[in-house]
C-alpha cells in the first residue's frame, strides 16, 4: 500500500494537508510511532541479554534489520483478528524475525510501547516546536529594535493613550513568546519516560524473569531508558504513566497558542489602521468580490488555530482526571486524536508566525499621521508647565486649553476636520509661547518616555543571551502550503 497516496474521497486533517510542517506530520506518523515501538523492543531484548537472559546477540541482530521496513499489511491483518494493535505488531514483527519471535516484548505490557512512544513522540515534537518558537523570537527582536525610535499611539481599551513606539509594543509580544519558551524548556527537561514497569506498574513479570533480583530490574528501567535517550523514568506508574504529563505538555502548547493568539489580534487591528500589515505577495487574492482588499488572512488564521488548541487543552486535563486506578482505556481513543493534533496545530501556528513576522511592513506616514491627529491632546501638558514657567497662571491656563480641547474635539468629530488645538493655543498671548517653541515641544519624541531605551535593555538582558545560546537554529525559511 502507497502510504503517500491521498484518498480524495475521505476526509483529510487540513492540518496535515494544509497547515503543518512534514517533520511534524512525520514524529506522529505511524511509520515514526511502529518504527519506535521495535526500536523499544530492541532495547529492552538488549538490556535482558546484558543482565543475564537467555538472549542471543543473532536474535538481536534480526530485529534491528526490520526496524523501519514495517510490514503493516500483517499487523493489520491481525489486528482484525484479534482487536489489539500492539499484540498485533508483535506478531508482525515476529513474521519478519522468526528466531527473535519467542523473545519479542519479552515481560512486557502494550504500555510498554505505547506509552514510552507517546512520550518519545512529544519530546520529539518539543523540539521542533522550540526552534520554530527561537525564530519568532529572533524575527521580533529584529523588529524590536529596528523601530525602537519610531513613536506611535500607544491604545487601552484601543482608545488612544500616551504615545510608546512600534519597537516598544513588539518587545510586549516578544516578551509573552520568551515566557512560552522558559515553560517549554523546563518541560523538556523533566521529560522521562514510562519505562519497564510491567502489567499494573508493579514489575512483577520481571520478578519471574530475574528470579525476584531487584537490583537487576532497578537497572533494566534504567538501561532502556538510557539507550532510548532518557536518563530518567517515572519512579512509579500504573499501567500507563500518569495522565497529567500529557496534560502539562499540551499546557505548553496552549501557551504558546495563547501569545499567538494576542499578537494576531494586533496585528488584525493594526492592519485596520493600515500602520502595520503582514505580508501580502503579489499574486495573492484578499477577496473574491473586492479586489482591492487585503485581508490578514494569515493572522486570521493563527487566531483560528490557537482557539483550536485552546479548546483542545480541555482534554488531557479531563483524561487524567478521570483514569481509574491503575488505568482505563478511555484514554486511549481520545489521546490518539488530541496529541498529535495539538502538536500540529501549535506547529502549524509557529509557522505562519515565522513567515509574518519576517515581512511586516510598517506604513510609517500612516503611524505619523495618526500620532499627529492625537498628539495635540498629548502635548497640552507639557505646554502648561512651559507656559507656566513663563509666568502664566496655570488655573487660567488650564481652563482655556479645556475649553479649546472640547472645541477642537467637536471639529474633529462633528465636522470631520483636523485637530486644531495647536493653533488655537498658538493664538493665545497669555500662553507667552512663540509659535516655533510650542512647535518644538510637540515633537513626538518628547512623548515616548525610555521607550527606546527599555526596547535595548530588554533584548540585551533577556532575549540576546537566548538567541546566542541557540544561533545555530535562526534565520529558519517557512514556505506555507496556503
Amino acid at each position: 500500500m502507497d502510504k503517500s497516496m491521498i484518498d480524495t474521497s475521505i476526509y483529510q486533517n487540513p492540518l496535515n494537508t494544509r497547515y503543518a510542517s512534514k517533520e511534524m506530520s512525520s514524529v506522529f506518523s505511524d511509520d515514526f510511532k511502529f518504527s519506535t515501538w521495535r526500536k523499544l523492543w530492541i532495547a529492552l531484548a538488549e538490556s535482558e541479554k546484558e543482565l543475564g537472559l537467555n538472549i542471543s546477540e543473532h536474535q538481536i541482530d534480526e530485529m534491528k534489520q526490520h526496524i523501519y521496513d514495517i510490514n503493516y499489511e500483517d499487523a493489520e491483518r491481525r489486528e482484525k483478528e484479534t482487536r489489539h494493535d500492539v499484540m498485533s505488531h508483535v506478531y508482525a514483527f515476529g513474521l519478519q524475525c522468526p528466531n527473535a519471535k519467542p523473545i519479542i516484548h519479552l515481560g512486557a505490557t502494550s504500555a510498554y510501547v505505547g506509552d514510552n512512544t507517546d512520550v518519545i513522540q512529544m519530546n520529539e515534537g518539543l523540539k521542533l516546536i522550540k526552534n520554530k518558537l527561537l525564530n519568532t523570537i529572533n524575527n521580533l527582536a529584529q523588529f524590536s529594535l529596528k523601530y525602537k525610535d519610531l513613536p506611535t499611539l500607544g491604545f487601552t481599551h484601543f482608545q488612544a493613550a500616551q504615545l510608546t513606539t512600534v519597537g516598544k509594543r513588539s518587545t510586549l509580544w516578544l516578551q509573552d513568546f520568551l515566557m512560552d519558551l522558559e515553560e517549554l524548556e523546563f518541560q523538556l527537561s523533566r521529560m522521562k519516560l514510562r519505562g519497564v514497569k510491567g502489567t499494573t506498574g508493579t514489575q512483577a513479570s520481571f520478578m519471574s524473569l530475574f528470579d525476584g533480583e531487584h537490583d537487576k530490574i532497578r537497572k533494566l528501567d534504567k538501561m532502556v531508558a538510557e539507550k532510548m535517550g532518557f536518563e530518567k523514568t517515572f519512579a512509579v506508574s500504573g499501567q500507563t504513566y500518569s495522565r497529567k504529563l500529557d496534560s502539562q505538555v499540551l499546557n505548553v502548547l496552549m501557551q504558546i497558542a495563547e501569545s499567538a493568539y494576542k499578537f494576531s489580534n494586533d496585528m488584525r487591528l493594526l492592519q485596520h489602521l493600515k500602520e502595520v500589515e503582514e505580508p501580502f505577495e503579489k499574486q495573492q487574492i484578499g477577496s473574491s468580490a473586492m479586489a482591492y482588499k487585503r485581508n490578514p488572512m494569515r493572522s486570521e488564521r493563527i487566531g483560528a488555530l490557537s482557539r483550536f488548541v485552546l479548546v483542545n487543552t480541555l482534554n488531557p486535563a479531563i483524561t487524567a482526571a478521570t483514569q481509574w486506578f491503575e488505568r482505563t482505556l478511555d484514554d486511549s481513543a481520545n489521546k490518539r486524536l488530541v496529541v498529535p493534533q495539538a502538536f500540529l496545530a501549535v506547529d502549524s501556528i509557529l509557522n505562519i508566525m515565522i513567515n509574518v513576522t519576517s515581512g511586516m511592513v510598517v506604513y510609517e506616514k500612516m503611524i505619523k499621521k495618526h500620532v499627529d491627529q492625537e498628539l495635540p491632546f498629548m502635548a497640552t501638558e507639557s505646554i502648561l508647565m512651559e507656559a507656566v514657567l513663563r509666568g502664566g497662571d496655570r488655573q487660567e491656563l488650564h481652563e482655556k486649553i479645556r475649553v479649546y480641547s472640547m472645541e477642537a474635539g467637536k471639529r474633529v468629530k462633528e465636522e470631520g476636520l483636523d485637530n486644531n488645538l495647536i493653533d488655537l493655543i498658538k493664538k493665545d498671548s497669555s500662553f507667552k509661547l512663540k509659535a516655533e517653541e510650542i512647535d518644538k515641544l510637540m515633537d513626538a519624541g518628547n512623548f515616548i518616555g525610555r521607550a527606546p531605551e527599555q526596547v535595548v535593555e530588554f533584548l540585551e538582558e533577556y532575549v540576546y543571551p537566548v538567541l546566542r545560546n541557540n544561533n545555530d537554529i535562526l534565520n529558519m525559511k517557512v514556505d506555507l502550503k496556503v
